[in-house]
């Protein structure tokens, strides 16, 4: 009965919160059942009952407020109408029984209040709670997709529950869709995971997407227990993992030879010096003078050396900063024909869109291309002209700005591909072997990967893959 008149008063007041909608229906079912209460007999009816049920049912809607105001306006209602039967003999009284009926008011409407209190307790416990679990989860997810390592979970149907983006970016799908199977991302990777869930001891190699593709080293983790369950896949760029662990080697080495490059200078510059004075002699013969070309020409060659392993033991970190790619290569091109006194034509560019960014140390850049430009001239080839293109533009997968410098030289043999960024590995007898070396070493240090790409019909095509440009640059 209450609902129904609540219903009828709410109708005509538009949109009452909910704490008002349960106050006006408590109150007005405590004056309905009195009514009725009333109209049965009184208390010997067993009617106010249901008062305390409202009573209850009130005070838990309204968190607790407001109980003792139900309770007593409840008990005032009862004592009255035992008043007013009292005054008219319409049917006996029984004042105990009100009062005793009014105590249950009391104890239900306290128990109510206490119960609500601690529902709201958990309430806000299980807000603070939720609110920690979409926190937590908007880290872990920040975590994943910023880390260096690619990351997926895939189920036991072998679908992918999680990717992140360096796992895209390794396994070259930047469209893989989370719920898409993973042999559609990779089949090598599908059959070394069933393989590893048959036996978790198994040791898992490296391999690569494509042929030109980064070798990758998986690294496989159980989630849940059983052959079925979740499991959490690791991916890293094998070859980073090797440089870093070459770089560890080379560190101490890197100080040594620093130190004996010092102690060799001075002797070397005694030597130069003394040679060049004996070239001074007006009574020296042929074969003499020959022997001090030679001598002149191998101190020049370990100068330089000296000067390359110098600079790599205190290389400056350098300041990365965007440049504008196309008048960058521009500016380079002009100033090596200046300085190498080259005829039009050598060079060739071409980047599109014009408008790209990298990031990147100017002078160490500088430097990189230089050695490259430099490898090529060394090694062009007798027959024809040296060409050199140098072509910029963006991957397409991942629209990362990449810069191939192109030459039309003999090429390099596949047997010896893997060794021309180690230091003091050279094919050419007048080379030091550390020009390659340095350019690998300051694009690691600008976070751009340089990789050798033998040309299908000859030449050579070193790629700077500037793999900093999209967290950079907007």
């Amino acid at each position: 009965m209450g609902l129904v008149m609540v219903g009828t008063v709410f109708w005509y007041w538009r949109s009452p919160k909910a704490d008002q909608q349960a106050a006006v229906m408590v109150f007005i079912d405590i004056l309905a059942i009195t009514l009725l209460m009333h109209a049965s007999g009184g208390i010997q009816s067993g009617l106010g009952i249901l008062i305390a049920i409202s009573i209850t049912i009130g005070s838990v809607m309204m968190g607790g407020r407001a109980s003792l105001l139900f309770a007593a306006l409840a008990s005032l209602m009862v004592i009255t109408d035992q008043i007013y039967a009292s005054l008219t003999h319409i049917y006996p009284t029984r004042f105990i029984q009100a009062g005793f009926l009014g105590s249950l008011y009391f104890t239900m409407a306290l128990i109510a209040h206490v119960f609500s209190r601690r529902i709201g307790e958990s309430e806000k416990l299980a807000e603070q709670r939720a609110r920690q679990l979409e926190n937590m989860a908007r880290l872990n997810d920040h975590v994943i997709q910023h880390i260096q390592t690619g990351v997926l979970v895939v189920d036991q149907h072998l679908r992918i529950l999680l990717i992140n983006a360096p796992a895209r970016r390794l396994l070259g799908t930047p469209d893989a869709a989370i719920g898409s199977p993973l042999k559609r991302a990779s089949k090598e990777l599908t059959h070394m995971l069933i393989r590893w869930k048959q036996d978790h001891n198994r040791e898992c190699p490296p391999f690569r997407i494509n042929a030109h593709g980064p070798e990758l080293k998986p690294r496989f983790n159980a989630l849940e227990a059983g052959a079925d369950g979740r499991v959490l896949v690791f991916l890293e760029d094998h070859s980073r993992l090797i440089v870093q662990a070459q770089q560890m080697k080379l560190a101490s080495l890197g100080r040594l030879t620093a130190s004996i490059a010092h102690e060799i200078r001075n002797p070397l510059g005694a030597l130069s010096h003394a040679s060049q004075l004996f070239d001074e002699s007006p009574n020296l013969n042929p074969a003499d003078r020959r022997l001090i070309e030679i001598i002149q020409s191998n101190s020049q060659r370990v100068n330089q050396v000296i000067e390359n392993v110098l600079q790599l033991s205190r290389r400056d970190p350098g300041k990365p900063r965007a440049i504008p790619l196309t008048a960058w290569l521009r500016d380079f091109i002009s100033e090596q024909e200046q300085d190498h006194e080259l005829p039009p034509g050598v060079f060739s560019l071409q980047v599109e869109p014009e408008s790209i960014n990298i990031i990147a140390d100017p002078g160490q850049l500088r430097q990189i291309v230089t050695n490259l430009c430099n490898n090529a001239r060394e090694h062009a080839s007798r027959e024809q002209p040296l060409r050199i293109r140098i072509i910029g533009g963006k991957v397409t997968e991942f629209d990362d700005p990449v810069v191939d410098i192109i030459d039309n030289g003999p090429g390099i043999p596949r047997e010896v591909a893997r060794q021309i960024f180690e230091p003091f590995y050279t094919t050419h007898n007048k080379g030091t072997g550390l020009g390659l070396y340095i350019a690998k070493e300051l694009s690691e240090a600008n976070r751009i990967e340089l990789e050798y790409i033998p040309g299908p019909t000859g030449g050579s095509c070193f790629r700077l893959h500037f793999y900093n440009w999209n967290h950079e640059v907007s």
